[in-house]
């Protein structure tokens, strides 16, 4: 425990509102003017300045004014929302900003050279304050007026403050009776600070942009992966106010997250954030900081569901791999074929920082039933450069390594990597790029050996509308949904999961052993003239695999369309054969085929029952040791007339 800690339960976490009326006249010695506090900072000496929306932008601004009075003054601070002129051309010999992340308002100046950036995980970012190995001399921060019991509350930012003002000799408070009181960790004595200054002002609002179509696309696959009781990660940015947009359904969610975006505040309200099942603190709502909504800000203030600890505590991995199906979601500035993950920089040019990310995704890593998720948009340029790529840019680093990334989601779908070859791994990720980019992609993971010579591209799909759930008779649930491409390990393992006689009575003849050329057949379809429909179990946790698999294809002389399906042994006698028939009518007539032909033997009772029973009028053909069947359909209350 930090030595100004104090717990949200304790005597000063339930002063009224402002304290004592007469707080000015009890700390009246440490009461300066903004000129005289910005006075007491020495030349040379290392500055921190308050994070995100608690910049004290007063001191900021008395800082710069008056310039000419330092000299080779290095400043850090995460994110700030405010300006940052400290960084401008003409204050170069007077200045030096360390950015642990890289703001827009700071941007420019690093890519000038004008600032620094310091790469390192946002939970070691307190220990490396306190140690020294990155100095602090005066930290200015801004703060709730003091309590009945002498402290102040730092509000919306806690993150790395407190390790700033526990390693500063001087600390420089902006006193604003606006700042949210927040409960949990981030409590300091008045003792603990040298002057402060009193400056009323609104916190800084961040504009929000409602979500577009390709970033609700994200937010509803991302949904997918989000079980009820789930404890949530989530940032800021379109997609994830898609996220927390499509969660609106879900249950008795927590939240675990270094920032408290504006959309968990709405799933709160919407009665979908409970935390009934977190680890680590039930039933609070824990984060590190929050900025966003005016709106946001008044609903953590003095609301006594909400805990904010430090960076060391929130983004701890350890903590974070306590929480239940702890989900972490993330965003990616790049995403190589292997997994690799950049998130810092564009090319040479750094851009934001590591953050939090790592700190998620290796704890939700290590969570049982955790899911760390990177989602991103497929392209960027308005479609002209895909965000999956064969080969990260030169100069891009790699922020999470490829054995940490579990889910990439793009509008186009969810590949899962997690414990995925490095050809599984590839050919997930290109079934969700962008189909324009697909074909290049596909060649350049075949000049580096990736995937296999003969492979084909991930095909464009409307296919995902032909997703349907049904029961078997056990009463556990199965999804029916097209063949992927990517699917072509699972197809491989039900078909040496059939029994001799069950491949015999699909293909008619001895079938001893299906390769990868054969099976590429098996996975080459389309929407409408040649579907392929597997059933996938749903299990809770464990690995999915495949029952079954029936297709039709169009036989373009008679108009009709040959059908066959194959259920694994175990699973026969379920109903599923019946139900994979059933939908796979449907889907034909949706395409406007008017019936289905097929050939089965005399003796396959099951397979000639589950067609009689389908509706359809059966029309049989008896030629040696099979039935030709045709099968049309009717339309409009009226038979199809067979070819």
């Amino acid at each position: 425990m930090m030595r100004h800690a104090v717990h949200a339960n304790s005597p000063a976490a339930t002063g009224r509102a402002g304290g004592s009326m007469d707080w000015q006249e009890r700390y009246k010695s440490k009461r300066v003017t903004t000129t005289r506090a910005i006075e007491l900072i020495p030349k040379g000496k290392h500055i921190f300045i308050g994070s995100g929306a608690a910049e004290p932008s007063g001191l900021v601004e008395e800082l710069v004014a008056q310039h000419q009075r330092f000299a080779d003054n290095p400043i850090v601070h995460l994110l700030t929302l405010g300006p940052a002129p400290y960084v401008e051309p003409q204050y170069m010999n007077r200045f030096r900003h360390n950015a642990f992340f890289i703001g827009s308002n700071v941007r420019e100046a690093v890519h000038q050279g004008r600032a620094d950036y310091t790469p390192v995980f946002l939970s070691q970012i307190p220990d490396l304050i306190r140690r020294r190995r990155m100095p602090i001399d005066v930290a200015l921060i801004q703060v709730t007026p003091p309590d009945d019991f002498g402290f102040v509350n730092v509000g919306v930012s806690v993150d790395i403050v407190l390790a700033a003002i526990d390693a500063a000799g001087i600390v420089i408070a902006e006193i604003n009776p606006r700042m949210p009181f927040v409960y949990g960790s981030g409590f300091v004595p008045m003792d603990h600070i040298s002057a402060w200054v009193e400056r009323s002002a609104d916190l800084p609002v961040l504009q929000r942009e409602p979500p577009d179509e390709i970033a609700t696309e994200i937010g509803r696959h991302v949904a997918t992966l989000v079980e009820d009781g789930a404890t949530l990660q989530v940032g800021i940015g379109q997609v994830p106010d898609a996220v927390t947009a499509a969660l609106r359904d879900k249950k008795d969610l927590g939240v675990w997250s270094e920032m408290l975006p504006d959309g968990i505040v709405e799933l709160i309200e919407n009665g979908n954030v409970t935390g009934r099942y977190k680890t680590l603190e039930p039933r609070k709502v824990s984060a590190s900081f929050t900025f966003g909504a005016r709106k946001t800000y008044q609903f953590v203030n003095r609301n006594p569901i909400f805990a904010f600890h430090p960076s060391n505590h929130i983004n701890n991995p350890v903590n974070i791999a306590q929480q239940h199906k702890m989900v972490a979601i993330n965003g990616a500035l790049q995403i190589d074929l292997t997994g690799q993950v950049c998130s810092d920089s564009i090319g040479t040019k750094f851009y934001s920082g590591i953050g939090g990310q790592v700190d998620f995704i290796r704890g939700a890593s290590m969570c049982p039933g955790g899911k760390p998720i990177i989602a991103i948009r497929s392209t960027v340029h308005e479609g002209a450069t895909s965000k999956i790529v064969a080969t990260l840019n030169e100069g891009a680093g790699v922020v999470t390594s490829r054995g940490d990334v579990h889910y990439v989601v793009t509008e186009y779908g969810i590949a899962d990597l997690h414990g995925k070859s490095i050809r599984e791994r590839t050919m997930a990720l290109l079934s969700v790029a962008h189909p324009d980019f697909r074909t290049e992609l596909l060649n350049a993971a075949k000049d580096r050996r990736y995937v296999f010579v003969d492979q084909f591209p991930p095909r464009s799909t409307r296919a995902e509308t032909y997703n349907k759930r049904v029961k078997a008779k056990c009463g556990e649930e199965v999804l029916l949904r097209p063949v992927r491409e990517t699917d072509e390990q699972m197809m491989s393992d039900l078909f040496y999961n059939f029994s001799r006689e069950t491949v015999y009575r699909r293909w008619l003849t001895e079938v001893p052993r299906m390769p990868h050329n054969k099976l590429l057949y098996y996975l080459q379809v389309d929407d409408t003239k040649n579907v392929a429909i597997v059933i996938e179990t749903q299990p809770k946790q464990e690995e999915r695999e495949l029952l079954g698999v029936g297709r039709y294809h169009l036989d373009p002389a008679t108009g009709y369309a040959d059908v066959a399906f194959a259920i694994r042994d175990d699973w026969q006698g379920q109903g599923l054969g019946t139900a994979l028939l059933s939908h796979l009518i449907d889907i034909a007539r949706q395409n406007g085929i008017p019936g289905f032909t097929a050939e089965v033997l005399t003796t396959n009772n099951a397979m000639l029952h589950v067609f009689h029973k389908s509706g359809l009028d059966v029309q049989s053909t008896l030629a040696g040791p099979t039935y030709t069947l045709t099968m049309p359909f009717r339309q409009h209350g009226r038979d199809v007339t067979a070819p």
